[in-house]
């Protein structure tokens, strides 16, 4: 396989799509060479020293028997430092990608917190349905045992079923903010009623046009509230939402460079749409390309995409905000348990999944930012495997 980086830009323009995309509407293209130069140094990174064993923590015998079930032992960087002082009780803003062990960074002291106190409340919101479902798993996983119940308040899965497990007087709601501002329009939640609040990826409720729901939703919360916010960037107006919500907060700092050390990224230039798909080809075609998250811009990209991939005889599936959740759920199951290679996606019906083993991440279009390009390669190369970024350039 011929890969090859460049340094400027070819002809200004990117087209996304395996034959089309957008119908003709062109985008300025980037310059991806100068991202991989700038992620592969690590954009100052500082040696992070782990300070603490789980063991260390003020956890009930309870949690620490659930974390050793699953064989926890050393935390991850973000946990070694966001979880002493969210077990003190401080606002805090967590900056860590995803597949940094964030998740579990604010679900364990705020579970051994409504250990402790029953009358705890806790009220996390996520960008998307996926990211939701993700974090109540680890919650039941982390709480298993310990009469701590949790229920879900997303979008494409029936209202009223919802309706019913809130009656339920659950400890900790997981949702979306669409969903939850539905919710809390029928009155099924009081929002004054929690005392603590996660945000979880921030950035992206950002990027979606979330911020004004969220900032309506923090305002309707008990004042006297413990709030986190987990981000991979902290763009001015989640600084200021920060500094409007938060009460003397702390934030911890985990650099993305991080992610992309283990990560071999590259570059593949082509003349047109016809050799592009052709190279996708070749690169599926290796031995070592076991399972493939390849990104394309638009949702009818990602459909054509995927049915070219399937007539060429690979095993490919697609999520977009357009499928039903149910069968986004079934797909992403699929993909997880290895019965299919291919997984192809947009960047927001992708965003906040942590699945392991990816082996190579696919751009099929040009991301529109670095940081996007970081959230993109940042599912492969986990917990210290090898992983391939390539990105194409037409």
């Amino acid at each position: 396989m011929n890969y090859s980086s460049f340094s400027r830009s070819p002809r200004g323009a990117q087209r996304g799509g395996a034959r089309g995309g957008r119908g003709g509407r062109f985008k300025p293209a980037l310059d991806i060479a100068q991202f991989i130069e700038k992620s592969a140094r690590g954009i100052d990174v500082k040696q992070v020293i782990i300070k603490h064993a789980f063991g260390d923590f003020n956890f009930s015998p309870e949690l620490k028997r659930n974390l050793e079930r699953r064989n926890y032992i050393q935390p991850t960087p973000i946990q070694d430092q966001a979880i002493p002082h969210i077990l003190e009780g401080r606002d805090l803003v967590g900056l860590a990608s995803t597949g940094t062990g964030k998740t579990g960074a604010f679900l364990l002291p705020l579970i051994e917190k409504i250990h402790k106190d029953r009358s705890q409340k806790v009220l996390i919101i996520a960008p998307t349905r996926e990211l939701a479902e993700q974090i109540n798993s680890e919650f039941r996983m982390f709480a298993y045992g310990m009469n701590i119940f949790s229920a879900l308040c997303i979008g494409g899965m029936p209202t009223y079923k919802q309706l019913n497990a809130l009656k339920m007087n659950p400890h900790v709601i997981i949702g979306t903010p669409g969903r939850l501002g539905d919710i809390a329009d029928r009155k099924a939640i009081v929002f004054s009623s929690f005392n603590n609040v996660v945000v979880d990826e921030i950035d992206r409720m950002l990027d979606m046009g979330f911020i004004k729901p969220i900032g309506d939703i923090l305002k309707s919360l008990n004042p006297k509230r413990q709030s986190l916010f987990f981000s991979a960037t902290i763009p001015a107006p989640i600084r200021k939402l920060a500094q409007q919500f938060l009460n003397n907060f702390i934030m911890v700092e985990i650099q993305s460079g991080v992610t992309v050390h283990n990560i071999n990224q590259k570059v593949i230039r082509t003349d047109n749409r016809i050799m592009k798909f052709d190279k996708l080809k070749e690169i599926l075609t290796l031995r070592e390309a076991e399972k493939v998250l390849i990104f394309n811009e638009t949702k009818r990209g990602v459909d054509v995409l995927t049915r070219d991939l399937k007539d060429s005889g690979f095993r490919a599936l697609c999520i977009h905000g357009d499928k039903h959740q149910r069968e986004r759920q079934r797909f992403l199951t699929q993909f997880r348990e290895n019965k299919v290679q291919i997984l192809v996606a947009t960047d927001v019906a992708s965003r906040g999944l942590d699945i392991k083993d990816v082996t190579h991440v696919i751009n099929y279009t040009v991301p529109e930012t670095y940081d996007d390009y970081i959230h993109r390669i940042g599912r492969t190369g986990r917990s210290g495997s090898k992983g391939t970024a390539v990105t194409f350039i037409e």
